[in-house]
């Protein structure tokens, strides 16, 4: 068999391994920070790479174009929230209840720090994009209607433990929290209100919706 080894003074060294899915998230959140401060316009490739501490050629190994990073760094926010929210499940930081999960995926979702400012920044840029792109479309109205399911499971969870009144309309209260989620979002991006203000009103409605179960 032939060796990969590389020699250096008679020894036999393995090329260093590179972390391909690292390198692509280093990236994304060079991207993300990037776009939270200049607006995704005023951003390219080369400015990325600055901010990544990477070559110019080495960004563009992974990512061709801007869009393309646009694109995998979105969808790596979803799996990133949904990772963060197991997370906290198997921890015992969160109660396995319905009303629990629904706030913490709000909490996840509304731009209450930093992080998350960036985050919801990055959508917005890429619901722009979506306006003109059919490629970004398509990736638009494949991951909200699956948001949209999720909250209505969980509508639907609450109903069968009796703690959502039974004539509640799981689709519909769906697109209202996530009408809540994109106004309340919005507000706070251009200080209509403060992070504590929104989850205030968050609280309101899930308190209207659950009635008295605990939020954990």
């Amino acid at each position: 068999m032939r060796s990969h080894c590389k020699r250096r003074n008679g020894r036999c060294r393995l090329p260093k391994q590179v972390d391909h899915a690292a390198r692509r998230a280093e990236i994304a959140e060079a991207l993300t920070r990037l776009t939270a401060t200049r607006g995704l316009e005023g951003v390219s490739l080369r400015h990325v790479a600055a901010e990544a501490g990477m070559s110019m050629g080495l960004v563009q190994h992974y990512f061709k174009t801007k869009d393309e990073m646009l694109l995998f760094a979105v969808e790596r926010r979803s799996q990133v929230y949904e990772e963060r929210l197991k997370a906290r499940l198997q921890a015992g930081e969160l109660p396995p209840a319905p009303k629990a999960i629904f706030r913490a995926i709000m909490a996840e979702i509304l731009p209450l720090d930093e992080r998350r400012r960036g985050d919801w920044l990055m959508g917005v840029a890429f619901l722009i994009r979506a306006i003109s792109d059919p490629s970004f479309a398509a990736a638009y109205t494949e991951g909200v209607p699956q948001l949209f399911e999720l909250f209505a499971v969980l509508i639907r969870q609450g109903q069968e433990a009796g703690d959502v009144d039974k004539s509640a309309d799981p689709e519909h209260e769906a697109a209202i929290l996530w009408a809540l989620a994109d106004s309340q979002g919005t507000n706070i991006v251009l200080k209509h209100r403060t992070p504590d203000e929104a989850m205030s009103t968050v609280d309101y409605y899930l308190d209207r919706l659950f009635g008295s179960a605990p939020a954990g």
